[in-house]
């Protein structure tokens, strides 16, 4: 019988990654730091003690080799997770990402798999100054050949990481260092959650509306989702009912579901950690706008970092990223009211 614990991000990660080692010994896990240091974000915390070093493995401070080693393997027939420590050092591998994990599947006619999932850690929030603390999502669901998801707590963690190993083709999946639950990094109330002990898989491209309301949409992503909740609490003594929506799977993206909830409420925020320009804000925004622009009662607002480089000073960085204040004062625009 399954029994519930309350578990933090990373817990859950690890969890998922064990189960499907312990059922299928084509799984391995591969990156820097993922072995007796257990992931700098413990996102392979005690892996190496159940497992070995044959099944997890240290590599050198190469990207670009290991991940074009993850996916040889994985079309070898393995299903490889292979640990980008931040997103940030994408830029040293991208040919191994794009030009080889998401379009091998394409270049080979369907011939090939690609089964490896490629986890890597967003978001700031600790002063990482501007090559640690990006989040980036819209750049890799922007990538044809990926699916994309971003757990924002640990039930949805363990559930689509799950997912991630068993599917064919390649995952990324990312994961913000503030809702690991590290003891250095606070995280928000509501990231750490109940967990089944049981293996369970959350299917990609569902959407989990997680409040309910008549007046307005927040759309969120990741720790979006919490400042829309805590924004939500501030909504409500203002009279304002918001549904908020956390969407966990970027690609594929269940527009269906904000469709849904925009129909009702007429109104919409939309709130990421990534930057404004070109981003999943502005793709949840046209995807209403194209559909049916006639449900907007009011203009969409989107809340995003601003267009640049993410600052290492404390409260400039408080500046730059999104939080719960910012996304209450979104939705007042959206009901044309002044901010309080």
């Amino acid at each position: 019988m399954s029994r519930n614990r309350v578990l933090t991000g990373s817990r859950a990660m690890v969890e998922a990654i064990a189960q499907e080692m312990r059922v299928d010994p084509t799984v391995f896990v591969m990156g820097e730091d993922v072995g007796p240091y257990g992931g700098i974000f413990s996102s392979t915390t005690g892996l190496l003690d159940e497992f070995g070093e044959e099944r997890v493995r240290d590599t050198p401070i190469s990207e670009t080799a290991f991940i074009g080693a993850g996916v040889g393997a994985a079309m070898a027939g393995m299903r490889p997770i292979v640990e980008l420590m931040f997103v940030d050092f994408f830029g040293v591998c991208m040919d191994a990402i794009y030009n080889l994990a998401a379009k091998n599947t394409y270049f080979s006619g369907g011939n090939s798999k690609v089964p490896m999932v490629l986890m890597t850690a967003t978001g700031g929030g600790y002063s990482d100054a501007g090559q640690h603390s990006q989040t980036l999502h819209a750049t890799f669901a922007h990538l044809p050949g990926m699916k994309v998801v971003a757990p924002s707590n640990a039930y949805d963690a363990k559930g689509l990481m799950t997912s991630a190993i068993r599917d064919d083709a390649p995952v990324l999946y990312m994961f913000h260092k503030g809702l690991q639950g590290l003891a250095w990094m606070a995280a928000p109330e509501g990231a750490s959650t109940e967990v089944p002990e049981d293996p369970y898989a959350i299917p990609f491209g569902e959407a989990r509306v997680v409040r309910e309301g008549g007046d307005v949409t927040i759309v969120a992503i990741s720790m979006t989702v919490h400042h829309a909740l805590a924004a939500a609490e501030a909504l409500a003594k203002d009279g304002v009912d918001a549904e908020v929506i956390d969407l966990r799977s970027l690609v594929p993206l269940d527009r269906e579901a904000v469709l849904a909830s925009v129909r009702k409420t007429g109104r919409l925020v939309v709130a990421d950690e990534d930057y404004r320009s070109f981003g999943l804000t502005a793709e949840i925004i046209a995807s209403v706008a194209e559909t049916d622009p006639g449900l907007l009662k009011s203009a969409p607002r989107r809340v995003a970092c601003p267009d640049i480089p993410i600052p290492y000073s404390r409260p400039m960085e408080r500046f730059a990223l999104p939080d719960a204040e910012k996304i209450r004062a979104a939705v007042q625009q959206t009901l044309n009211r002044a901010v309080a």
